[in-house]
């Protein structure tokens, strides 16, 4: 089972020691996720990581970095929408309907379903499945190692995902919330449990 973390989706002054460590411990999928800024700062923060972990980087907008820095792949936030003109390369989507996973999955390398449990890091992103609904899923096929559950995956439903059949899960909230941006610079809490998360997913 793959275990991909997702950036907090502001930039702050820690973040590139936290994710080079990240990579350090063993890290191997980082999906950059910083809707609505500028280009500018996507740049600043890669060109602030070890060259050596570009490639495990999944960008979600500012597709043009993938072949500045030679990233890993770009990340599209629908089921259906096209790939950009010409593009060439590894790219994962989003979907939120069981009823568009299966023409998604024939789309991209990976699918990210979204709002699988109660998100720890979107307000009100409640989870939109019931585990009926995705025990159903895993049953006709539709769950399988080309999806990844994202929304509220933390280390203690990392395993209900495992029993689904998913291929992935996708971390946020549940690692971030362990450092306070604003009033730390300690971070090896937030690294102690990426360790858990990494044997939790085996």
């Amino acid at each position: 089972m793959k275990l991909v973390l997702m950036t907090k989706p502001t930039f702050f002054v820690e973040e590139d020691k936290i994710i080079s460590t990240l990579f350090d411990e063993g890290l191997d999928n980082l999906h950059l996720y910083k809707p609505d800024s500028s280009p500018m700062y996507a740049e600043r923060l890669l060109s602030l990581l070890p060259d050596i972990y570009y490639r495990k980087i999944t960008v979600h907008d500012h597709y043009y970095l993938k072949n500045e820095y030679g990233l890993a792949g770009i990340h599209i936030e629908s089921p259906d929408a096209p790939k950009p003109d010409g593009y060439k390369g590894r790219f994962s989507r989003t979907c939120m309907e069981l009823d568009k996973l299966k023409a998604a999955k024939k789309k991209a390398e990976y699918v990210f379903l979204k709002y699988i449990f109660h998100s720890q890091s979107e307000k009100d992103a409640d989870a939109t499945f019931t585990i009926q609904q995705l025990e159903e899923a895993s049953d006709m096929g539709l769950i399988d190692k080309h999806v990844y559950a994202l929304g509220g995956m933390n280390l203690d439903n990392v395993k209900i995902a495992k029993e689904l059949g998913f291929g992935g899960v996708v971390i946020c909230g549940d690692l971030w919330n362990r450092f306070d941006i604003h009033n730390q610079q300690d971070y090896k809490e937030l690294i102690t449990h990426f360790e858990k998360l990494r044997k939790a997913v085996g």
